[in-house]
């Protein structure tokens, strides 16, 4: 039986930073994916990680990211990377979250860092009040896909992996979550994400166009 609905926000409630990603890379004559492929690159130690992890300031992660993405063939700045971040409100997800509220335990799992988002948009702290608890990699100092964020946020909300959904558009992020027993969904689309989780809950959510 499903307790809690877990949700990443970037990217699942808001718009992929992907498409962003792949505009500036169009307009400054990169390889598609370039971006996404240095932030693949030594995953669990790279400046993208340690950012998150509260291991690196902007300026110090400017640097760092600039000089891992040289190594790989272009050199970004790192703070051309993070000015792309914000997405917009996907209004269909937030309605399903207010629906999943009002049923669930719900939770945001997300990995951010110092001097992102600190000064919030009021339509932002509005959905992220909506949540009964928000997990933030900057605050716990560690981050998805590691296993130990997971089992964090499951004891704080008193529920067991296997009683929790959990939604993220990086399946790198999910596979661990799958193995310790949650339910997982890849967001890929609003509509096919909801289809999901409708299925797993049982219960049907408004018609997405």
């Amino acid at each position: 039986m499903i307790k809690a609905v877990l949700f990443d926000f970037g990217g699942v409630l808001t718009t992929s930073p992907f498409e962003a990603f792949a505009r500036y890379e169009a307009e400054r004559g990169l390889p598609h994916g370039f971006i996404r492929s240095v932030n693949a690159a030594d995953p669990h130690s790279n400046a993208w990680a340690r950012l998150e992890r509260g291991q690196l300031d902007l300026e110090a992660f400017d640097r760092v990211f600039a000089d891992e993405a040289e190594a790989a063939g272009h050199r970004v700045p790192g703070r051309d990377v993070l000015a792309l971040l914000q997405g917009d409100l996907r209004p269909e997800m937030i309605t399903a979250l207010r629906w999943c509220s009002a049923r669930y335990v719900t939770a945001c799992l997300t990995n951010n860092f110092s001097g992102h988002e600190e000064v919030v948009r009021p339509e932002v702290e509005e959905v992220l009040a909506l949540f009964d608890r928000v997990f933030e990699s900057r605050v716990l100092g560690i981050r998805k896909p590691e296993p130990r964020f997971y089992e964090l946020a499951c004891a704080a909300l008193g529920v067991s992996p296997n009683e929790a959904a959990f939604l993220d558009d990086l399946g790198v992020n999910l596979k661990p979550a799958r193995a310790m027993g949650m339910r997982t969904i890849k967001v890929e689309r609003s509509d096919q994400a909801l289809r999901e989780l409708s299925t797993l809950t049982g219960m049907p959510f408004p018609p997405v166009p």
